[in-house]
């Protein structure tokens, strides 16, 4: 998985460009967690309590976007995709979904989740 860090410094804003098929995890960063403290330790607990009980499901609600640890895999989806339905396998949604969710393994998180750290204490 590849990204790239983005700082607007008129704005003061930042984004993440990741690979494609990860655009929900760059998307994830800058509208669920962003600059905000609380919540960048809300993620750190979580990945603090998923190390530790590896065959728990860790989950954090986000307004728009969730993030679901399953061992040592790693799911971020936009919350309208939890309705449960199994779609066909060419349904036109599965494209539209392909770019709602997105699946990596947890070390590849944890390197992108303290780069994004890193990156806002660099400003």
């Amino acid at each position: 998985m590849e990204f790239e860090f983005i700082r607007n410094t008129l704005m003061g804003e930042y984004y993440v460009k990741p690979s494609m098929g990860h655009e929900i995890l760059g998307r994830w960063l800058e509208e669920e967690i962003g600059k905000d403290r609380q919540k960048i330790q809300q993620v750190e607990a979580l990945l603090e309590r998923a190390t530790q009980s590896p065959l728990l499901e860790h989950k954090l609600l986000g307004c728009e976007i969730s993030l679901v640890i399953q061992g040592d895999e790693v799911i971020v989806q936009e919350n309208v995709l939890d309705h449960g339905e199994i779609l066909p396998e060419d349904s036109e949604l599965n494209y539209y979904d392909s770019e709602s969710k997105s699946c990596c393994g947890l070390e590849d998180f944890l390197s992108l989740f303290e780069q994004w750290k890193a990156f806002l204490q660099s400003r």
